[in-house]
């Protein structure tokens, strides 16, 4: 098989497709969008298509599903919307027709600002609905027209079921982060969503990882996907500088964080991952007393205003260091973060790709630090091993001091020593019941009422005759 100039091959499992054809180096304008689309394309500063976009565009555009492996950063966003507002038309219904999934509200917004972005020179009108809000504006929202709906499964379903929203001329259907998806637990949510759309239809999920859980999901509810790789799972993000301290205790890494932000004056925009809210909480409490200004937290427990006015600050440079847990590891489009500091390394080792790809994107260089604790060698050993590379791991500078004092985590775990009481055999045991004495040994035997009159008198005696 012979391969034209400038175009390369694409390599895909044999139980998929195997080869798709695309460019390399090509450019919006060899895309053949239209000219909606490519002014769109052109106001929003986008001059070539990103690895993930080249590759999807002329398999979305031919109609198969597409189950697009891509870690963050990587463009998908655009990568499904381009094609999917190409075959777009409009329909005087206003019913949706493009319906996009994602796990949470701010990856909601992040779709319906990039949707909208792209969409301005067409008709087709961008919603986006999420929980946690009144489900009433959101339905009036969608009365009014919803061409392309951005929404959490849950408040979907919401709507849905209430009767506020018709899913029949649903045509195409994208879920954006599936693994993270089913790792939130939404997979009941999206099997019902799943029943309740139309059987002819367009599927394209977009995924960092490919699970047991979305290969079942694939081969029950989708039609031999077409599996478009970006970058293999577990390739680390280019540009980003990685390097580990080894910290072994909470208080020591704080003490560390604090010296970092002290000693170094590019770090302007720091994320700070940490695995649990209530971890998170405990980093900001103690950041607060070195950072009284420019410090932040977004966690799930945090309202909604205060999310989103975590994220506006951050992002526009009005909070230096935010601290996160891993919902915003995915999907949530932050420019410009300058570093990235695990605070804690995380179980699964793909999570660890997705905190450092927060950094170094937009062919800028980013900076990852790993905080490595005593328990935690053999998790980032792993992490090592999944991106094929060893991460130098530096000893902590003197300035900074090493704690004795533990949390709750931390502390050793003293298992009580349970005592066997050891019971008697069952022949050394004595009867389990004494003998009666004499006076109790009574028997009760009842008496006839004849027999207890002869013993009376002598002779039986009757009641005399019954009366007639």
């Amino acid at each position: 098989m012979s391969v034209h100039a400038g175009y390369r091959y694409l390599y895909l499992r044999s139980d998929y497709i195997t080869f798709v054809l695309y460019k390399q180096n090509m450019t919006f304008e060899e895309l053949n969008l239209t000219k909606p689309l490519l002014n769109a394309v052109t106001d929003a500063g986008y001059t070539t298509p990103t690895t993930i976009q080249a590759k999807a565009f002329s398999v979305i555009m031919s109609g198969k599903d597409v189950l697009g492996i891509a870690q963050t950063g990587t463009g998908k966003t655009v990568a499904y919307l381009l094609p999917s507002l190409k075959h777009w038309k409009y329909d005087k219904s206003k019913l949706p027709q493009i319906l996009i999934l994602v796990p949470t509200r701010e990856l909601v917004l992040q779709v319906e600002a990039e949707a909208k972005k792209l969409a301005k020179y067409t008709n087709a009108s961008v919603v986006g609905v999420f929980g946690g809000v009144n489900m009433k504006p959101q339905a009036a929202l969608i009365k009014e027209g919803a061409d392309v709906l951005i929404a959490t499964p849950g408040r979907l379903l919401d709507l849905a079921l209430n009767g506020a929203l018709s899913l029949k001329n649903i045509k195409r259907l994208v879920i954006d982060e599936f693994d993270e998806m089913l790792n939130l637990g939404f997979r009941s949510q999206l099997t019902r969503v799943l029943d309740l759309l139309p059987k002819k239809r367009q599927n394209l999920l977009f995924s960092a990882t490919v699970t047991e859980d979305i290969e079942d999901l694939v081969v029950t509810f989708f039609n031999f996907p077409v599996k478009i790789e970006a970058a293999p799972t577990g390739t680390p993000v280019e540009k980003i500088n990685q390097t580990a301290y080894l910290a072994p205790n909470f208080y020591t890494k704080i003490n560390l964080l604090a010296h970092l932000l002290q000693i170094d004056g590019a770090m302007q925009k720091v994320i700070v991952f940490a695995s649990t809210k209530k971890l998170a909480d405990l980093i900001f409490r103690q950041m607060e007393k070195h950072i009284p200004e420019g410090l932040g937290i977004i966690h799930s427990n945090k309202s909604q205003p205060q999310r989103l006015q975590a994220v506006k600050d951050f992002q526009h440079g009005e909070m230096r260091v935010l601290i996160a847990t891993d919902i915003i590891a995915r999907g949530i489009d932050i420019a410009e973060v300058s570093h990235v500091i695990n605070f804690d390394i995380p179980e699964v080792p793909e999570e660890y790709i997705h905190r450092i790809g927060r950094t170094g994107r937009a062919d800028k260089e980013g900076i990852a630090i790993a905080f490595i604790g005593k328990k935690e060698k053999p998790l980032f050993t792993k992490i090592e091993k999944l991106m094929k590379m060893k991460v130098a791991a530096q000893k902590l500078p003197e300035e900074v001091e090493v704690s004795k004092e533990l949390i709750d985590e931390e502390l050793p775990v003293y298992k009580e020593k349970i005592i066997q009481i050891k019971t008697p055999k069952r022949e050394d045991a004595g009867a389990a019941f004494h003998e009666k004495i004499a006076k109790n040994k009574k028997v009760n035997n009842k008496i006839r009422h004849e027999e207890k009159m002869k013993m009376k008198y002598g002779k039986p005696k009757t009641r005399g005759q019954k009366r007639k």
